[in-house]
Formats: structure tokens, C-alpha cells, sequence
């Protein structure tokens, strides 16, 4: 239906991978320093995707700057009723049900990259309120983000820029940077092992950044939140060789022979645990609710497919939810701005241009 201190930089093609999966969130490298983006010293969006673009082998015009690859999907959420007392937020009442307008993705700036270029997937989730409230959301398959800060982010996209010289990253560049910043160890650590997964659908999609639900009463409790997948894992074999869009086909197929879920799971911080710190994951013990399912039935290309002009901006919130203090939040909101309204003024060559683009807002 079409519809670790100094940690060691990993090696050979995990170190590759690690340097694709660095703009990995969202329109990733989107940082900058909140209430200063259009001041001359500051970092500002237009310097981010310039970046971005310029790493991703230039401009393909009308498609993303980052997560170029990607496919739509549609389907609901249905709520189990679970986060009700924690959070106002309408669609978190029990037996609501809320449509979803979803992109499941890759990383980079290449619409035709192949799948195995990158160990990482993404799901984005636009929610529809009856209301004309909305909640978006970007998540990515990976355990933490691999620095703290926007200007961190910043500089190491340049340390891993591709050399003119070689088209690749220097590797030394590279090393200093992850020298001079331990915190990227938990990154690293992980993607040292981490394989490009057969397919979207037994993945396990992560917020990364925390937020705030804010309950009846006012009170307010730091969450991140994550998607996990019903369907059991296929390992990471599966493709054939020389198959470039395995994923697309395998959810095809699979979409064909019915829905697939995935629950809706918050995690709540404890005291003490990092709430504006991407970079640093949340012990397992903490207290999880099951909001709920996310069931998705239908997909359909992304040149003229309802993902293709949304702005997953994670800043949208309904009432109820709240940003909290992560600088890189709002630093995505305002890059994923700009390169929404690039690549919404160069499709004049794609199908279904005439569709009326979305609100900023």
C-alpha cells in the first residue's frame, strides 16, 4: 500500500560511520547559542546548514540537508492513558486516538545515498491534534548524542569536513577534536559496534534531548522519550548484495502485509539526572510509562508524500509539553527554519509542488 576522557576515535569503517552519524539529529549540526543567532559572532542557522550542505557534497535541490533519504509514512497513535496524570496534553488521554503524518530516514545530505552508509535511522512524528494543536518530533536510533553543546557540534563538523585534497575527513583534525572532548565518548563507544540495521521497523527511535511534561496541577516532570518496536529484530543481514534501497522496500513489504507499532514510552529523570545534556544517557532504572501505540499502515514516496514539506521542528509542542534548558532544541528549531525554507523554494522540479506549504510556526 503506497500510501569516556580523551576517548580513542574508532577506527576504519566505524570511524567512517561515526563521522556520517555526527549530523545525525534532525537537521543535526542546527546548533547555536539560544538568543544570539543573528548577532556576528554567534553561531545562526544559516552558518549551520551552510556547513551541513557543504559536508553533504553541495546543494540537491528541494530535499532536506540532512536525512535527505527518506520515505513518509501515515497511521495513529492510540493512547493507553498512562501519561494522563503527568502531562495536560490532550492526545495522552485514554482511547484518544491521534493521526500521524511520519519520515523514517537516513542520515546525510544525499538523496540517493545508499542504505548502508550510515548505522543510524530516524523516525520523525508529526501528531495532529483535533484541536489544530500539533506535537513534532525527531528521533533518532542511537543510545546518546555525541556532544554537549552547540559550539561543540559546530567544530566538529569542521574537524570533519572532507578534505579537498583526499574528499575525505582528516584524520587527524578529527582525533584532535574527539581528544579535546571527552564527552563524546559515549558516542564513540557505541558506534564502534553499531551495524546499519536491514530495516525502520524493529528499530528502537530515541528523543535524545529531555523535555518537560507539565501535569493538571502545574507541576512539571523532565522526560525523554523513546519508540519501541513491536515487530523482533531481523539481526543486521538481509540485504543483497549491491542493494542500495533495501529499507524503503522492506517496509513496503512488510506495510503490505499489515500495520506496524511501535509504544510510545516516557522516561522520567530522577534528581540530579542531566536534563540539558544530550550527551549523557539517563541510568536504565529509571521509571518508564507506556503512553501508548503508534501504528503505522500506509507509505508513499517522498516527492509528493505528506512528510515532504514538514518542518519536524522539536520546539511544536501542545500544551503540556515543554521545552526544557538543551540549547541544541532551540538551535534545531531555528536551522530546521532555514533549511526548510531552501528546500521548499527549489521544488519547482518535483511532483506535487503546487501543494500549499505548511505554516512556520
Amino acid at each position: 500500500m503506497q500510501d569516556p576522557r580523551n576517548p580513542r576515535p574508532p577506527s576504519g569503517l566505524a570511524w567512517r560511520w561515526a563521522v556520517i552519524g555526527l549530523a545525525v539529529v534532525g537537521t543535526a549540526a542546527a546548533f547555536g547559542y539560544a538568543g544570539g543567532w543573528l548577532t556576528p559572532d554567534r553561531l545562526g542557522p544559516k552558518k549551520i546548514v551552510d556547513l551541513l550542505q557543504a559536508n553533504g557534497g553541495g546543494a540537491h535541490p528541494g530535499y532536506r540537508r540532512n536525512h535527505a533519504k527518506g520515505i513518509c509514512v501515515g497511521g495513529r497513535f492510540e493512547a493507553s492513558g498512562q501519561l494522563a496524570p503527568f502531562s495536560s496534553a490532550k492526545l495522552f488521554g485514554q482511547g484518544v486516538s491521534t493521526p500521524v503524518v511520519g519520515r523514517l530516514a537516513i542520515p546525510g545530505g544525499n538523496p540517493q545515498a545508499p542504505d548502508s552508509s550510515a548505522p543510524i535511522r530516524s523516525f520523525a512524528l508529526r501528531f495532529d491534534l483535533p484541536d489544530g494543536e500539533q506535537w513534532r518530533t525527531g528521533m533518532n536510533a542511537m543510545p546518546v548524542f555525541p556532544v554537549s553543546t552547540p559550539q561543540a557540534f559546530y567544530e566538529l563538523n569542521v574537524a570533519t569536513a572532507p578534505d579537498p585534497a583526499t574528499g575525505k575527513p582528516n584524520p587527524d583534525k578529527a582525533k584532535a577534536f574527539f581528544g579535546s572532548h571527552p564527552e563524546t565518548g559515549a558516542f564513540l563507544g557505541w558506534v564502534k559496534g553499531a551495524k546499519p540495521p536491514a530495516s525502520y521497523v524493529d528499530e528502537t527511535y530515541l528523543s535524545l534531548n529531555a523535555f518537560y511534561l507539565r501535569d493538571a496541577n502545574g507541576q512539571r516532570h523532565a522526560v525523554r522519550w523513546q519508540v519501541v518496536p513491536e515487530t523482533p529484530s531481523t539481526g543486521d543481514g538481509g540485504p543483497a548484495a549491491g542493494d542500495t534501497d533495501y529499507l524503503a522496500a522492506d517496509l513496503k513489504k512488510r506495510l503490505a502485509a499489515g500495520p506496524v507499532k511501535w509504544h510510545l514510552q516516557f522516561v522520567f529523570a530522577n534528581d540530579g539526572d542531566p536534563v540539558d545534556d544530550a550527551a549523557k544517557a539517563w541510568p536504565a532504572d529509571r521509571k518508564t510509562v507506556d503512553a501508548g501505540t503508534v501504528t503505522i499502515d500506509s507509505w508513499q514516496d517522498q516527492a509528493d508524500g505528506p512528510c515532504r514539506d514538514v518542518n519536524y521542528d522539536p520546539a511544536i509542542l501542545p500544551k503540556g509539553m515543554e521545552i526544557s534548558g538543551d540549547p541544541i532544541i532551540v538551535a534545531r528549531s531555528a536551522a530546521y527554519a532555514e533549511s526548510y525554507l531552501r528546500r521548499t523554494s527549489e521544488e519547482g522540479h518535483l511532483p506535487g509542488t503546487k501543494a500549499v506549504k505548511e505554516e512556520q510556526r
